[in-house]
């Protein structure tokens, strides 16, 4: 009986480091073209996140495994995504100017277009494109403005880091989520590509659906 129970736990050992590496490559490989399958990946990638995450820790850059997952995950996500109707739009406030005269509520920062960094012009585009707009400080004000503004979409720029774990924690809830990597990671004065981002908006606007 243990020598059975045995060979089925080295089985599914096998089994799941070898779905776990498929996955792998599938999210390295959606950097460069679509993934088939991209959805089922993600959720493997998913289960097995912290094991992965402590593979990454020891021998290798955790960064790229986030990377990767963020790819992937846009992949699965954008049919679903290009379908939403309401959206929000979350950006970190690291990419605010230090010298930013706006303030903070339990909804974020409350940006008032002085020009002084990019926010003015993200905020312009997003409202073009019927997004609700927010630069949050921390997950505690994602939580905030999800309870009470209703949505079946997010976008989210931010780092590899903080967009996957917005993804994970967002899985399952009926929210479409969908990521733009910023340029750099830091605590300050970090950048996003803004034309990719206005790109980005007109491909999922309705406009362009149509």
């Amino acid at each position: 009986m243990y020598n059975f129970i045995g060979k089925l736990l080295l089985v599914l050992l096998v089994l799941s480091v070898f779905v776990s590496a498929l996955s792998l490559y599938a999210s390295r490989v959606s950097l460069t073209r679509n993934v088939w399958l991209s959805g089922h990946f993600a959720n493997v990638l998913d289960f097995f996140f912290l094991p992965l995450k402590y593979f990454f820790c020891k021998f290798s850059d955790p960064r790229k495994l986030d990377k990767w997952m963020v790819s992937l995950k846009n992949s699965a996500h954008m049919s679903d995504f290009a379908k939403t109707k309401k959206r929000l739009m979350f950006v970190p406030h690291c990419m605010r100017s230090l010298d930013c005269p706006a303030y903070a509520t339990k909804y974020g920062i409350q940006c008032r277009s002085c020009g002084k960094c990019v926010f003015d012009q993200l905020k312009e585009d997003a409202e073009k494109y019927g997004y609700e707009f927010y630069i949050v400080t921390g997950s505690s004000f994602v939580k905030n403005i999800l309870k009470d503004r209703r949505a079946d979409g997010v976008l989210v720029i931010a780092c590899d880091y903080e967009i996957n774990k917005g993804m994970r924690s967002l899985a399952g809830t009926g929210i479409v989520t969908y990521g733009i990597p910023m340029l750099n990671d830091g605590c300050y004065n970090t950048k996003v590509d803004e034309v990719f981002v206005a790109e980005t908006l007109q491909k999922f606007s309705q406009n362009e659906l149509k």
